[in-house]
């Protein structure tokens, strides 16, 4: 019988501070918006920068997969097509 202990191993990144300028009114509104939230604006701030990473890396993905399939082309099952003039009755 094996017997395994199951360890949660926290995830440690490095952080960097950065510093921003931004609007007073739009810093005020933000720290409003984030207590509402029960966050901070520091958290608000990086979620949301992450989501947009997040989408852009996934829009890429599937822009590759979209050419890559291009470039592979599509098999209709049909070893031929007929001339145009017999699709269109000429």
């Amino acid at each position: 019988m094996l017997h395994v202990n199951h360890v949660q191993i926290r995830r440690f990144t490095l952080k960097q501070n950065i510093t921003i300028s931004l609007d007073k009114d739009l810093i005020q509104t933000g720290k409003v918006i984030a207590a509402q939230r029960g966050t901070s604006l520091n958290r608000m701030l990086r979620l949301e920068l992450e989501r947009i990473i997040r989408n852009a890396r996934q829009y890429d993905m599937a822009k590759q997969k979209a050419i890559d399939a291009m470039k592979v082309g599509f098999h209709s099952g049909m070893d031929h097509y007929p001339p145009r003039d017999e699709l269109h009755g000429r």
